[in-house]
């Protein structure tokens, strides 16, 4: 089982880690992303809440009017300038979802691997609240079905580990246990649709392997068995990629 960081903690709360720009979770989200037809637009504004180093407002910046990346703290803001250091339509801030909303309402958003981390998944309705109607939104949510419970577990020895199937089990056993909750394509549709979006349509993302040390088994796995962005078969999916509407 590989390891979690466990400085990714903050008083036992796990926060995440942000991926890198050269991670293919990066690039799968960002293919889907450019898939959803009118998404990407030079007269849009974006937001990206919990936007972490800003690998993803990289990639599309230049497709954008203008993109403010948001994440809890500041942590990761020097890095995030440098990646999008040369885009003058790009803006790091500070934003709480749970507890503040932005000065303006956005015609696009993203947010990856974000929902699982809030302290009450309830306040993803103030993720509607920063959009103008018909605003369109792509966001991602780890998938119950994929091997690996991969935010580690609340059990002794096993915090900071990659623990295999204990996000198969009911909620009531796995949420107490985990160190965040995980998503079935129902629960994340119901929780969207609760918070002012229409779902438009959902996928398993292919799980990227990125967490394999580079190699023969990582290329050979890669190649023939997790090549594409996007898999029929829940059990190798590690995220659920959720195209939506606000209401």
């Amino acid at each position: 089982m590989t390891k979690i960081d466990e400085k990714l903690f903050r008083d036992e709360h796990y926060l995440g880690r942000p991926a890198d720009l050269a991670d293919k979770i990066v690039s799968r989200r960002v293919a889907l992303v450019k898939e959803i037809p009118g998404f990407l637009n030079q007269t849009a504004d974006l937001l990206e809440i919990g936007c972490g180093n800003g690998t993803t407002i990289s990639m599309i910046a230049k497709d954008m009017k203008t993109c403010l990346g948001t994440d809890i703290n500041d942590e990761h803001e020097v890095e995030f300038n440098q990646f999008n250091q040369f885009f003058s339509n790009v803006k790091f801030g500070v934003l709480n979802i749970e507890k503040d909303l932005p000065i303006q309402q956005f015609d696009r958003l993203i947010s990856f691997e974000v929902i699982e981390h809030l302290l009450d998944e309830k306040s993803v309705v103030n993720y509607s609240k920063c959009l103008k109607s018909g605003a369109i939104a792509a966001i991602s949510v780890p998938n119950k079905w994929w091997i690996f419970e991969i935010h580690g577990a609340k059990i002794p020895g096993f915090k900071t580990r990659r623990v295999p199937f204990l996000s198969w089990m009911p909620r009531f056993i796995h949420e107490p246990l985990a160190n965040a909750r995980i998503y079935s394509k129902s629960r994340i549709k119901k929780l969207l649709e609760n918070s002012g979006f229409d779902v438009i349509s959902m996928q398993y993302i292919t799980a990227p392997l990125d967490v394999l040390k580079e190699g023969f088994f990582k290329r050979f796995m890669t190649k023939y068995f997790f090549d594409k962005n996007t898999t029929n078969i829940p059990f190798m999916s590690v995220s659920i990629f959720v195209h939506a509407v606000k209401k």
